[in-house]
């Protein structure tokens, strides 16, 4: 079914035009001109390729917005004490619109780059000077991206229109028709499947930003499992059992595919790890500063951001300011919070996912090794009664002091702006300032497990176990008991201690990970990969499947190895003897918390309200069943269109009907 869907070309290209970029491993940049474009070189026609890459670095895992849309709305997020209305329409339902900015853009890039994808599958025999290989893996590349875009569409905005027109035709059709979710779902594992076929287990050139094998039968078993959420099934079998079946083939042909599982959870998340992870299918490769197309001002991740919360507001304790916060990086947005569910779903006391999920204590920095921004003594906190008596820190700590934590060092790019690393953190009881005691060998240095009472190097500890004053008492540096910063299910929006502890919160780490330097003069963004996907994800599909199957025993063995290698040392996961549905949504919550997932699980399962209802009842309160289980439909669409009434906005209340 062929159906033209924007009323001009614009809509295309403006987005196109400011989104692209690659990085580390480069794919060629080709600048289309939107219907004018020519594309019957090979140049051209590889270059438009790779524009279907286009959103990926820089608009869909980098920023807030795909995030907001992914994970907010769900039973893991909050907004923060500090922040506490930001976002509020994709978060909490509150005042969602065919407006709202996130979910509006989500919807104009997946389409922009589903008219590249197109363009290149459309237009593949028309090119001259081009080799069977190359048109067979390229070809499978545009196939695999424009799956993933369609899934994008008829995941969170249900059934809209699957689009045809390639970006090459200046035609146009102001009256698009919607299709339904069978149709979607059948062109999605239609070019999975043709793509997973014709693609090799190595990406095309060596290059790991682009997508290969595993990647086409990754999503393909994504969209086995969000289908079968809808009741579908394929030739009398249920999506469910594809689902299984595919991963399961991942799984037991894992080599053949070049597919790789870590066996320890801590190396899942090292720093020296992020460029072209094993364990990721798909990747976002970050730019490489040393590259002659990096841009300093336009490098990758800002998520970070967002998720972390900003110690400097109790700024007498933790001095660092927030814009020249190397460690950290730049805090001000503070926007996605944890729900107490999120927190409690751990148990630490095996499960070091925890912290490699979570950061909970927050030291300072020093710049030695960079050999600026003061000598170590000059990076160090003096304890003063005031600071006791405000923070409830121990007596016998007066006139001590609070040191740094960990090391940076700085190298400028040949291309623009300085590159800010952590080259170690400073042992515990060392305030020799020499860093060649410093230890090199931590695999993330915002990875922290546990914090000793009379550790000096850190300033704030969030506790998950409650202390009594008296407790705190014991520590040389302020302890803020998690339960405390919530009042219910929601964070408090008052100081309720005398202090600003309201505004802190356990912040989520993932996105530090994608590392390699803070870039750029307000250290407001990450350099490094980022997984759109992981293998980690096919064993939950594998156990999710399996429980929706029936098969519990099939279900825990697929958990056993997600949860095996998150044991600590000395310690062994407990063994599942039952495994529910909420078994399958607890384990994913562990596993991939903040990975683009969360919304489109709960969806699946049916369980948005329910899980609202439990876990954050300012969602609930918002929350329509009948509506909000589809995003709004793109306002600045709607507005393109001729029969944006009869097409509907998913019940948004800005048309006459859902379109559905």
């Amino acid at each position: 079914m062929k159906v033209k869907l924007m009323k001009t070309k614009l809509l295309y290209t403006a987005i196109i035009a400011g989104t692209l970029s690659f990085s580390s491993c480069e794919l060629d940049e080709y600048n289309p001109t939107g219907g004018d474009a020519t594309i019957e070189s090979f140049d051209a026609w590889s270059g438009l390729e790779t524009y279907c890459y286009s959103p990926l670095a820089e608009q869909l895992y980098s920023v807030y917005d795909f995030m907001s849309v992914a994970e907010g709305g769900t039973d893991m997020w909050l907004t923060p004490g500090g922040n506490p209305d930001y976002a509020k329409q994709l978060i909490y339902y509150d005042g969602l619109t065919t407006n709202t900015n996130g979910s509006n853009k989500v919807f104009k890039q997946a389409y922009s780059c589903i008219a590249s994808c197109n363009a290149v599958i459309n237009n593949a025999d028309n090119v001259k000077g081009i080799t069977d290989y190359d048109k067979k893996i390229l070809t499978a590349e545009a196939k695999t991206l424009r799956a993933f875009y369609n899934l994008l569409l008829v995941t969170y905005y249900g059934p809209v229109t699957l689009s045809q027109e390639d970006i090459s035709k200046g035609e146009t059709n102001v009256r698009p028709v919607r299709n339904t979710v069978e149709e979607f779902y059948t062109s999605i594992i239609n070019d999975l499947t043709e793509a997973s076929k014709d693609l090799e287990v190595q990406p095309y050139g060596g290059n790991y930003a682009r997508v290969c094998k595993k990647t086409a039968l990754g999503l393909l078993a994504r969209a086995y499992a969000q289908g079968a959420g809808e009741g579908l099934s394929e030739n009398g079998v249920s999506y469910w059992q594809r689902a299984k079946d595919v991963a399961e083939d991942i799984i037991n042909n894992a080599s053949a595919y070049n597919v790789y599982l870590y066996p320890d959870v801590s190396d899942l998340w090292a720093q020296a790890n992020n460029r072209n992870n094993p364990e990721a299918l798909f990747i976002v490769s970050g730019r490489d500063a040393n590259d002659e197309s990096y841009n300093y001002v336009n490098c990758n991740n800002n998520l970070f951001t967002y998720t972390i919360c900003n110690p400097y507001k109790c700024s007498d304790i933790y001095t660092r300011a927030d814009n020249t916060n190397y460690y950290l990086g730049r805090t001000n947005n503070n926007t996605l919070a944890p729900t107490k569910y999120t927190l409690n779903v751990f148990d630490p006391s095996w499960d070091k996912r925890y912290e490699n999920t979570f950061l909970t204590a927050f030291g300072l920095f020093s710049m030695v090794d960079a050999g600026w921004v003061g000598p170590y003594n000059a990076c160090r906190v003096k304890i003063t009664p005031n600071l006791v008596k405000k923070y409830g820190m121990g007596e016998q700590y007066e006139g001590q002091y609070i040191y740094p934590y960990v090391d940076m060092a700085t190298s400028t790019s040949a291309y623009g702006g300085n590159q800010y690393y952590p080259t170690g953190v400073w042992a515990k009881g060392d305030h020799s300032g020499d860093t060649k005691n410093l230890i090199k060998d931590v695999k993330n240095v915002y990875v922290i497990d546990s914090v000793a009472d009379d550790d000096d190097r850190f300033a704030i500890v969030l506790s998950r176990k409650y202390k009594t004053p008296e407790e705190k008492a014991k520590s040389i540096y302020f302890t803020v008991n998690i339960d405390d910063l919530f009042d219910g299910d929601q964070y408090k929006t008052a100081q309720f201690d005398g202090t600003n502890s309201y505004q802190l919160y356990p912040s989520l780490i993932k996105y530090d990970w994608c590392y390699n330097g803070v870039v750029g003069n307000h250290m407001q963004r990450r350099n490094g990969d980022m997984m759109v996907m992981r293998t980690a994800e096919v064993y939950l599909i594998a156990a999710e499947a399996c429980q929706q199957l029936g098969d519990q025993a099939g279900a825990a063995k697929y958990l056993k190895p997600l949860r095996d290698r998150a044991a600590r040392p000395g310690t062994v996961a407990p063994e599942l003897t039952e495994v529910t549905e909420e078994t399958i949504l607890d384990e994913y919550a562990r596993e991939m918390a903040g990975e683009f997932c969360r919304w489109a699980l709960l969806k699946r399962h049916h369980k948005l309200g329910e899980r609202l209802k439990l876990y954050n009842s300012r969602a609930a309160r918002y929350f329509n069943e009948d509506i909000h289980y589809n995003r709004p439909i793109s306002a600045d669409f709607l507005n393109q269109i001729e029969n944006k009434d009869e097409y509907g906005d998913n019940g948004y209340g800005t048309t006459p009907s859902k379109g559905y």
